[in-house]
């Protein structure tokens, strides 16, 4: 099998290569603090590439995170779609959170990250962070409808703060065992919320229904 060289990869564009950049530095280090003449540095490409495609730094970061939003949702659709019941699925995402968090790139949430950074109120910015967000929430309500949940929109909320919790723990404290404590929490969580059909009885009460049964 032939092998591309660096010279043979097609080149990339101004576009490509400002987004690469963008999602490096900006990750890394923030949106606030990265200014744009790293960025263009980084990229190498003119100033006027910059503005011609994006307009403004605040586009750029936009961009940015519409792309990073993307890749969350690709990410969590792919994991959820090993699964074949609504538990495992919801579990699954704490696994795949404990996988995302190891990595040594790990710098939190891009979104709590470029939100916490930006002024108050409703900016370009503040609305992408807002609509992934949203995007999360409404997936854990789905998974907790199709579990059965009585009340699925409550379920994922607390579904959500576990998720949220283990996300910040691993950033701010290092904790990498942060979204496997979470994922316990979810699954007793989860027992707890269980329709009464499928709940498991407790091994007392299996035990007495194995005596009346033997009367």
């Amino acid at each position: 099998m032939a092998i591309k060289t660096a010279a043979q990869e097609p080149a990339r564009s101004a576009r490509e290569r400002l987004l690469a950049a963008a999602n490096e530095l900006f990750y890394a280090e923030g949106v606030h603090t990265v200014g744009i003449d790293r960025v263009i540095e980084r990229a190498g490409v003119a100033k006027a590439s910059l503005y011609s495609t994006f307009g403004s730094k605040e586009e750029l970061v936009r961009a940015y995170l519409l792309g990073r939003a993307e890749a969350r949702r690709q990410r969590m659709s792919q994991r959820i779609a090993r699964y074949n019941n609504p538990r495992d699925r919801i579990l699954g995402l704490f696994d795949l959170l404990g996988e995302v968090t190891a990595t040594p790139a790990y710098r939190g949430c891009a979104f709590i990250n470029a939100s916490a950074e930006g002024p108050r109120g409703e900016t370009k910015v503040t609305q992408v962070c807002a609509d992934s967000r949203a995007w999360v929430r409404d997936l854990f309500t789905e998974l907790a409808r199709d579990f059965g949940a009585a009340d699925p929109a409550e379920l994922a909320r607390q579904l959500v703060l576990l998720y949220d919790g283990a996300t910040v723990a691993a950033s701010m404290d290092r904790d990498l065992g942060a979204a496997a404590e979470a994922r316990t929490m979810a699954a007793a969580l989860l027992d707890t919320r269980a329709p009464a059909a499928s709940r498991k009885p407790s091994t007392a009460t299996a035990t007495r229904a194995s005596r009346r049964h033997a009367r």
